[in-house]
Formats: structure tokens, C-alpha cells, sequence
């Protein structure tokens, strides 16, 4: 896995995702949709403050309430109808999305308004620990890089098909990508690339 030791020994263990429950895993999910980071974490304090960070306490909460919790997450209006859909759904579940098999949690993740692949696979593997490797704009950009190329299914499966079926090691080697993407992955740093040496042919140790 040559890939991740260069990653790994740049930048280490990330411990992702930050958050103390599967139900908060889910949350910044939905709100980290189209917005950076900073402004999700400042939302979740200000649920965390106002004591909102609960299924069952979102879910009785007015929807404007909710929205003033999350304003500085942009589409605060459509993300708080999201939030107020994913924790009816958490609700209904008893706040324990552990139990399900994969497909079935897959499956009604995704019939839910707002959450697409990436975020229903960020659910599954962070909230739900669950064999699922997510595929975001940074992971699309490493793979562009190394020329592997693909729509969603066939990046993931890439990755699925290449390292070891272990969820500690998709978490740490996703995150990794984030980490390493946010920083290198611009025109100002693109020269100091660590891993285009590993070739643009698609044939990679990952």
C-alpha cells in the first residue's frame, strides 16, 4: 500500500470523523454538503449549545429554530429539512443504525431527500462502521493524478478491490486523502506532489 504509507507517515492517524455519536456522524454529513468544514463545526457547537443534538430532541424541534443553529452553513433552510428527515429517520430506528445489513442501510440511506452516495457512504462508514469507502471530490482528485478515472461505483470499488477490508483503515485512508487534497491539490503546491511518482498509469500499490 504504497499510497497510504506516503500518506501515512506525512501525516498520520487522523481520527475522523470528529464526533461523539453515530447520530452527530450523521448530522455533519448533511451539513457539510457544499460548505468547508469550519462553518460544520460551528454548527454543531451551536446544536451541542442549545442541546439539539439528539433524534428525538431535533425531531420535536421547530424548523426554524434549527436553521438559526446552522445559518453559517449556507442553505441553512434546505439542510434543516434534511437534518429534521435524518433524525425522524434515527428516531424510528431507536438512534441505532448498527444492526442493519449493509445493502438495507444502503438502501434506505438513500431514499431519504437530500442524502446522495457520498453522503450515505460517509453514514455508513463513520456513523455505522461499515465496509464502505467513500468517494468525494478529494478522493476523484488523488485518482485523477494517478490516471484512474471513473464515475462513483467504479472508483469505489477500486479502492474496495485494492486495500484490505478493514474499517478503521478505509476511515484513516479517506480522511488521509481529505487531508493531503485540501493542502497539495492546488496550482500553488502542485509541484511539491508526493504521490504523482508513483506513476499516472492506473497501476498503483495502493
Amino acid at each position: 500500500m504504497d499510497l497510504y504509507k506516503k500518506l501515512f507517515l506525512k501525516f498520520g492517524n487522523q481520527n475522523w470523523w470528529p464526533a461523539d455519536t453515530p447520530f452527530e456522524v450523521a448530522v455533519g454529513a448533511i451539513l457539510t454538503q457544499q460548505t468547508k468544514w469550519e462553518s460544520v463545526e460551528r454548527a454543531i457547537a451551536n446544536l451541542k449549545q442549545a442541546e439539539l443534538l439528539h433524534p428525538h430532541v431535533l425531531t420535536a424541534t421547530d424548523q426554524q429554530i434549527i436553521e438559526e443553529q446552522i445559518r453559517c452553513t449556507g442553505f441553512y433552510h434546505q439542510k434543516s429539512e434534511r437534518l429534521l428527515i435524518i433524525a425522524k429517520y434515527f428516531t424510528e430506528n431507536n438512534n441505532d443504525i448498527s444492526k442493519k445489513p449493509l445493502k438495507d442501510l444502503q438502501r434506505e440511506l438513500l431514499e431519504l431527500k437530500g442524502v446522495g452516495r457520498e453522503t450515505a457512504d460517509s453514514i455508513l462508514l463513520y456513523a455505522a462502521d461499515r465496509l464502505c469507502f467513500v468517494i468525494d471530490a478529494y478522493t476523484r482528485q488523488v485518482c485523477k493524478c494517478i490516471g484512474i478515472e471513473g464515475n462513483y461505483q467504479q472508483l469505489q470499488q477500486h479502492f474496495e478491490q485494492h486495500i484490505p477490508a478493514d474499517v478503521e483503515l478505509y476511515k484513516n485512508y479517506h480522511a488521509l486523502i481529505v487531508v493531503y487534497s485540501k493542502q497539495y491539490c492546488n496550482k500553488k503546491r502542485c509541484d511539491e506532489c508526493i504521490i504523482n511518482s508513483t506513476g499516472r498509469t492506473g497501476r498503483i500499490d495502493w
